[in-house]
């Protein structure tokens, strides 16, 4: 257990950097930095899986298959979702939106368990729920108040909608990927996160296919395709995302994934929301207002009663 919730909390803090790359790259679209970080995944997982490729080759139809939807929704998909919001409304809001996965995918994992051990009271959810909700609405009422001629309302509110649409993809991710290691537990963490980068690597490219096309048809003054204007910044950042956050990301998570219940690895998401939110604020050279700190504690008060519940529970 201690050996899971270790690798959890090396994935939390190499994804909170996904958070700060939007605000590091704001001239880029949610889209591309969502291709070019996949591509980038996909790239540097043809080395380990030339390493592994014995083990690879063992593979059948179905787990290729299983990877590519994985990797679609819970990869693509996702980081679209998540780097137009944080473009739109900020790091803090989208962050604490997905500060809620802990819980979310607590209940859906309890609503639907991979084994009745993992199962739990309904009555045991609610308040760690409404703790998690209140932090929200700190942080909600605290950006409102900060909003700059750059993120009108308008922006705030599709910001808003896209976070949602990535808590979504995060929460059917996590529950699919933990059932299939758990269902194939032959398949090492490392092989799985090299398959994920290799099902990645033909979606990221013709992702940017398709974008190039489209951007061809419209104005093309918003955006220089295919590496913007700052190309050397771009590149680098990608190639870091795709060797820290997305393969070795994988990995780590994958090795927790294992080693724990579905619905305990979920609450150690909260790793992933406190590196976020300390990145973009170091990235601001500001400290949270009290507000904000004040829903981070209730969020990570949240979180921990419902991982007390879950531990307390027979397995």
């Amino acid at each position: 257990m201690f050996n899971g919730v270790m690798a959890a909390l090396g994935a939390g803090l190499l994804w909170g950097l996904v958070f700060i790359t939007p605000l590091l790259l704001p001239d880029y679209p949610g889209l591309m930095l969502s291709f070019g970080r996949y591509f980038a995944f996909g790239l540097i997982a043809l080395f380990p899986a030339w390493l592994d490729r014995h083990r690879i080759r063992q593979l059948r139809r179905q787990d290729w298959i299983s990877a590519l939807k994985l990797v679609l929704i819970g990869n693509i998909i996702y980081y679209a979702a998540l780097a137009s919001a944080i473009q739109l409304a900020d790091a803090p809001l989208p962050t604490m939106l997905i500060g809620t996965l802990p819980v979310v995918i607590a209940v859906c994992a309890n609503w639907s368990p991979h084994h009745p051990s993992e199962a739990i009271a309904w009555k045991k959810l609610l308040f760690p729920l409404l703790l998690i909700f209140s932090g929200i609405m700190l942080v909600n009422g605290e950006e409102l108040q900060h909003l700059d001629h750059q993120r009108n309302i308008n922006d705030y509110v599709k910001g808003t909608m896209l976070a949602l649409v990535a808590v979504a993809a995060w929460t059917w991710y996590p529950i699919m990927n933990s059932r299939f290691l758990k269902n194939n537990p032959h398949i090492p963490s490392g092989t799985w996160a090299t398959v994920q980068g290799l099902a990645t690597l033909p979606l990221a490219l013709a992702g940017l296919v398709g974008y190039g096309l489209l951007h061809n048809q419209q104005d093309a003054s918003a955006f220089q395709f295919p590496l913007g204007s700052t190309p050397e910044k771009f590149v680098l950042i990608m190639l870091m995302l795709g060797l820290l956050a997305s393969w070795l990301g994988t990995l780590l998570w994958n090795y927790a994934s294992q080693k724990l219940a579905t619905s305990l690895s979920g609450q150690l998401i909260v790793f992933e929301t406190l590196a976020a939110l300390s990145y973009a604020f170091a990235l601001r050279q500001t400290l949270p207002a009290m507000p904000i700190l004040a829903g981070v504690i209730l969020l990570c008060t949240g979180v921990a009663f419902a991982l007390r519940e879950f531990r307390t529970q027979p397995h």
